[in-house]
């Protein structure tokens, strides 16, 4: 397939065949604005544009940044999209898959937001440099894939094993250094931005600003089942995230380490007064947070390439799910995440897709405004 850019001018930048992967790059010189069309003539036989109107498509590039650009696909045969075969079927279908990818998507955000919850839950801290602890999860395994030569499958547990080491550090020199001196959590949060920032400038530092991608998983064949098709990948990271989200919510209900986390969050003084040693609980969830989050970042760079700023871009969805389904509960950011995921997906059906995780936020202010405390929050008074 060939595919061309050119400036909101017109002007040509260049072109591009893709590789045996569906693959392609462009190179443009500088930050702005770029039209990026297929040339439908070029498609393999028997497939065609899902959306015919979208071969030319409208895409933003930041300096020092790669930009993704995706053109959907489908079946010759099958009905434009919006269209169906007179019984309603295509539409069923597309709505069929949105909803699975919305499951998908809300599993690796709840992943992701179950740590930013604990976190707040037991500190108080809203913690903006929560996102970067997926990019540094993705590219640890990236690191441990691509340059040292160890498959995933071994890169990833290595990955997360350093990731949780550096957790319980970050709180035990840093957070921990910050509450025993008694700093706000308003100078915390901004601290936080700030960590953010620095984490950010170190990925792009150290990896650069183009995309990148793991040895290993990187191309499949699709699986139909039924009316959604599904990638091999992309089913076995649901089930891993499944199995994970089910051991934190037992872990924390039958646990002892569960129970004394869940009694710190409630009330830190009276969890300390009972025996329960509040700094050791909190370094214990800052390392299985951060080892959660990595766990997000590792899985979704199985679907995407990896980028310095992957983790900024879901980190809004995070804390859009954690505020949804409640602050500082951990089964409520699970609840919410999903919510937001599917809305996400979904929302496609009725808006663009460059527009989705608007959707995002307009559920979350809907919802609110009903239900202030989020969807298992608990109502507080406050004065």
């Amino acid at each position: 397939m060939k595919i061309k850019v050119a400036t909101d001018a017109d002007a040509p930048v260049g072109e591009a065949t893709t590789g045996k992967d569906g693959t392609w790059t462009v190179a443009v010189d500088k930050a702005g604005s770029y039209k990026v069309t297929l040339d439908q003539a070029t498609l393999p036989a028997g497939k065609a544009l899902r959306d015919p109107n979208r071969g030319t498509l409208t895409v933003q590039v930041f300096e020092g940044n790669a930009r993704n650009v995706l053109f959907g696909l489908v079946d010759a045969n099958a009905p434009p999209a919006g269209q169906d075969d007179g019984g309603g079927s295509s539409y069923w279908a597309r709505v069929a898959q949105l909803v699975f990818e919305g499951l998908n998507l809300g599993l690796i955000i709840a992943l992701g937001a179950v740590g930013l919850s604990l976190i707040f839950g037991t500190t108080g801290l809203t913690n903006f440099a929560h996102g970067e602890l997926l990019t540094i999860g993705a590219f640890l395994a990236f690191f441990f894939n691509t340059t040292l030569g160890l498959h995933l499958l071994i890169a990833a547990p290595l990955a997360l094993v350093v990731a949780a080491g550096l957790g319980w550090g970050q709180d035990r020199f840093f957070w921990g250094q910050l509450r025993r001196r008694k700093t706000g959590l308003i100078s915390m949060m901004i601290i936080s931005i700030g960590l953010a920032l620095f984490l950010r400038a170190l990925l792009l530092f150290l990896f650069g600003g183009g995309g990148e991608s793991y040895d290993q998983y990187v191309a499949q064949a699709g699986i139909q089942i039924g009316p959604i098709s599904a990638t091999p990948k992309s089913l076995v990271a649901m089930g891993i995230e499944i199995v994970v989200l089910i051991a934190v919510g037992l872990a924390l209900t039958y646990t002892r380490l569960g129970k004394a986390t869940r009694a710190v969050a409630d009330n830190p003084a009276l969890a300390s007064s009972s025996g329960i040693n509040v700094d050791r609980v909190i370094r214990l969830v800052w390392a299985a947070g951060t080892c959660i989050a990595a766990l997000a970042g590792i899985l979704l760079g199985t679907t995407q390439n990896l980028n310095f700023q992957m983790g900024q871009q879901i980190l809004l969805l995070m804390f859009a799910g954690v505020t949804l389904g409640g602050l500082g509960t951990a089964f409520g950011a699970l609840v919410g995440s999903l919510v937001v995921g599917m809305f996400v997906q979904v929302s496609t059906l009725w808006i663009p897709p460059e527009m989705k995780t608007i959707g995002a936020l307009v559920v979350l202010i809907i919802v609110l405004m009903v239900r202030p405390q989020g969807i298992l929050g608990r109502r507080e008074r406050i004065g």
